[in-house]
């Protein structure tokens, strides 16, 4: 019964905020997210995927108080959202990953398979490790809390449509825990990086900004900044494409 309540209680809160979103946009007020992100006014199509209207509904009114965002088609089971993915071609899929028919995470695999221009983003109820992984394996480039899609969700959808990734905190820190593994004796041994610039090598390599890194870090966006000059001077690396291809030969992450 306590699950039941706490289901019912995201779902009230979304759609209480999406109502909210689109009353501020109507008074001519900033909402907080608008405030802390440079939202682009470009056309955006997305797509809304859950099985409860509430959910949707919020899920809309908070993507369609930006501008230039459309919410261009909504699917209530995964095999109807993968069919409307390969009919409408959105530009991100904003899926949660408990669907009835086909689960999100077979359904973001189909719909990035048929459709690879396409970004995925995962909503859940439990950021655990399982899901952080089996989300990232599946294709999606970032997971929003159902909790926190008030706080998270437009800068989230903003980062897939620049097909950056977007991870909280602590699905960061998941990430760095599980990619870190070494194969045998690395590259990265040998130029002796520090465990710090290890770590931000990790997260450059899942997608991650500077602003994430700084927070996933606990440090500045000024220091990560250095950090990345120093691994490139190390590494004698050029670009961040390099500092990837290396991250992935040396065994630091999963290609």
């Amino acid at each position: 019964m306590h699950r039941i309540a706490e289901l019912w209680h995201h779902y009230y809160v979304l759609a209480i905020v999406g109502a909210d979103y689109a009353l501020a946009r109507r008074t001519g007020m900033n909402t907080s997210t608008e405030v802390a992100q440079s939202i682009s006014a470009r056309a955006l199509r997305i797509m809304v995927a859950d099985d409860h209207d509430l959910v949707r509904q919020g899920l809309r009114s908070m993507l369609e108080a930006q501008p230039g965002w459309t919410v261009c088609g909504e699917a209530t089971t995964g095999r109807e959202a993968i069919d409307l993915a390969q009919q409408l071609r959105p530009e991100v899929v904003v899926i949660d990953i408990h669907m009835p028919n086909v689960d999100g995470l077979q359904a973001t695999r189909e719909i990035l398979a048929a459709n690879p221009q396409t970004e995925v983003l995962i909503l859940t109820l439990d950021e655990t490790k399982e899901i952080v992984q089996a989300g990232r394996e599946a294709g999606a480039r970032g997971i929003v809390m159902k909790s926190d899609a008030a706080l998270d969700l437009v800068a989230a959808v903003a980062a897939l449509a620049q097909h950056e990734s977007f991870y909280t905190p602590k699905a960061s820190q998941i990430l760095l825990q599980s990619h870190v593994h070494p194969l045998g004796v690395s590259t990265a041994a040998t130029v002796k990086l520090s465990e710090r610039e290890r770590d931000v090598v990790v997260l450059v390599a899942e997608g991650l900004g500077n602003k994430q890194i700084g927070t996933t870090l606990g440090i500045s966006v000024k220091t990560v900044e250095s950090h990345r000059r120093n691994i490139m001077r190390k590494l004698g690396l050029k670009s961040s494409a390099d500092l990837v291809r290396y991250a992935v030969r040396d065994g630091l992450v999963r290609a």
